[in-house]
């Protein structure tokens, strides 16, 4: 098992879970995380610092649809080791549904 970033997590980033996370296993793209689930040791640490609540292990039904989008971009995004700033607007944006359509496959850029 591994855990999966979901869609909660797009233009919110806050990247508190990168802070807690024993093995780096955080990947950034332009506007969300994922996790590499090759990488994640399953221990659920992440998940209870997400105030997007944006992390389900990979068993949970909301998990599956973003569970090939977080292998795959995990291999192209670069690997978060410390806690960056959250978008401006985060907070405006935790709560929103739908945000699917707003995801960008481009790589974090800092």
């Amino acid at each position: 098992m591994t855990y999966v970033v979901t869609e909660n997590c797009i233009r919110c980033k806050f990247m508190d879970c990168v802070e807690v996370c024993p093995v780096d296993c955080f990947y950034a793209g332009e506007n969300m995380l994922v996790i590499n689930p090759d990488e994640c040791i399953d221990c659920g640490v992440c998940e209870p610092e997400c105030p997007a609540e944006a992390i389900f292990p990979d068993s949970d039904d909301r998990a599956a649809a973003w569970a090939e989008t977080n292998t795959t971009y995990s291999k192209q995004w670069p690997n978060m080791t410390r806690k960056g700033q959250p978008p401006a607007d985060a907070e405006e944006w935790k709560d929103k549904p739908d945000k699917a359509k707003l995801f960008s496959s481009e790589p974090h850029a800092g």
